[in-house]
């Protein structure tokens, strides 16, 4: 196997652990085995859905971080400690150049991994939900 499909390998293994750890604990905190088949299907799809919606929003942060929306909010809070430090203002620099240094700085990483994975559950999650509806739905 080559060294790119190994570490490829290792990003989806460790999202889907962290999703299939996320789902367990649900369903652990819903007491899935002391309920019937009905409640059981519901807490399946809380489980998936909640690890899917987390890690796929997650990614959408990641995204949003990367393109470069969250630098002001970095130069705000850099700003206000530098102002508490003695001399702190001497480093001070115009937000042109900090967001210019920060975007040089800044390395694009590949995160598909988590909104691939995170879509997955989602998508279980819903089919799980539909499955639900359909047979069990009273209404």
């Amino acid at each position: 196997m080559k060294q790119e499909n190994k570490v490829k390998f290792i990003k989806y293994a460790v999202c889907f652990g962290i999703e299939a750890f996320i789902a367990f604990l649900v369903i652990w905190s819903k007491g899935f085995f002391t309920s019937s088949a009905a409640v059981n299907i519901q807490i399946l799809a809380d489980a998936f859905f909640v690890s899917g919606v987390l890690m796929t929003l997650f990614a959408g942060m990641l995204f949003v971080s990367g393109e470069g929306a969250l630098i002001g909010i970095g130069f705000v809070l850099r700003n206000v400690v530098l102002a508490f430090i003695p001399m702190g203002r001497a480093r001070h620099e115009l937000y042109a150049d900090y967001r210019a240094r920060k975007l040089r700085e800044a390395k694009k990483q590949e995160n598909s991994s988590i909104l691939i994975t995170g879509l997955s559950f989602l998508s279980i999650g819903i089919i799980l939900t539909v499955i639900w509806y359909v047979k069990f739905y009273n209404g």
